[in-house]
């Protein structure tokens, strides 16, 4: 593959080299024909018609040996040479095509016949079929090549495609892959919560959350209300002196240090702020925050709505996920 254009370039070179010697045989014989026509048929005779590169110099030959006929008296045995003339100028020179005609008419009179002459003439007739078989052949391997380069062109299009499709697609698949494994650490963050939370739960918030909503809808007397009440005061007087800071490392380590950026985010945020943060943080109902507060609920949804006012205000592109809390 890599020696083919070292090869059409020699066959190049070398069909230069040979035509290159041509012209100046025909230019010899134009020159001859009126002072020596014997010497410009002998010229004439000498170039291999078959070696011809081009239809144009093909042409000039045949008027030129046609006319060098017509000078010595010899009477052509065909037209086939003449019409080779008459065929080309018809198309490219109206005034050689007028002087082929003219030549064609005059050895068509000639009745001058000589031997020898009629040899030579099949002879050139001969390598005007071969100079014609060489030309379809070499039409034929051009074309091939012509064919062959726009396939090979394609090919090295579809292929420089293909890699550039591949690479696109192995950009999309780790970009899908790092989407993949932030959301695995996402799933991963939030199943640590829930495991730490649920740990939580199992030992103190779910007895709490599950109290105080007992304590609300309780239809017993007095004395059960007040005895529930008891119980469920202990355990907010343990979460707020034992478990807070607990709470706040569960949260932390769950979600990507959230309460911590909190606090960087905002230094100035306030203690009871940042308590009602962590307990949103931790999932905690309205009604549990309120008894862990010790306010009411109406108050609770004004503070959350003021603390959240307050976060997203000074929030940034590092920080989105603070609306998650509310």
């Amino acid at each position: 593959m890599r020696s083919l254009p070292y090869i059409i370039f020699l066959l190049i070179i070398t069909g230069c080299s040979y035509s290159s010697t041509q012209p100046k045989v025909l230019d010899e014989a134009q020159r001859l024909i009126t002072s020596d026509p014997q010497a410009a048929l002998s010229a004439l005779n000498s170039l291999d018609v078959s070696g011809f590169q081009d239809s144009a110099t093909m042409a000039q030959w045949a008027l030129l040996y046609s006319e060098a006929m017509l000078a010595n008296n010899l009477a052509a045995p065909t037209d086939t040479i003449i019409d080779i003339a008459v065929d080309y100028y018809s198309t490219h020179n109206k005034e050689e095509f007028q002087r082929a005609s003219r030549i064609k008419a005059l050895l068509r009179a000639t009745d001058n016949k000589n031997e020898l002459a009629t040899a030579l003439y099949l002879q050139k007739e001969k390598e005007f079929m071969l100079y014609k078989e060489r030309i379809k052949r070499e039409q034929i391997v051009y074309t091939g090549l012509i064919v062959f380069l726009i396939a090979a062109g394609i090919i090295v299009w579809m292929r420089q495609r293909l890699k550039i499709k591949s690479a696109h697609n192995n950009a999309l698949m780790a970009e899908a892959s790092m989407l993949n494994e932030c959301i695995e650490s996402k799933d991963g963050d939030v199943t640590r919560l829930e495991a730490t939370l649920h740990g939580l739960l199992e030992n103190r918030f779910a007895l709490i959350d599950s109290l105080c909503q007992t304590y609300y809808e309780s239809q017993g007397t007095k004395t059960e209300r007040k005895a529930i009440a008891d119980k469920v005061k202990n355990e907010i007087e343990a979460v707020r002196s034992e478990s807070f800071a607990d709470m706040e490392k569960a949260v932390n380590d769950c979600r990507d240090n959230i309460l911590s950026r909190i606090k960087a985010t905002h230094p100035n945020i306030k203690p009871e702020d940042y308590q009602l943060a962590v307990y949103l943080a931790s999932n905690l109902s309205t009604r549990t925050i309120s008894l862990l507060l010790e306010e009411s609920i109406d108050v609770v949804y004004k503070r959350k709505s003021r603390l959240k006012k307050r976060l997203l205000e000074a929030n940034d592109s590092k920080n989105t996920d603070f609306a998650e809390i509310f």
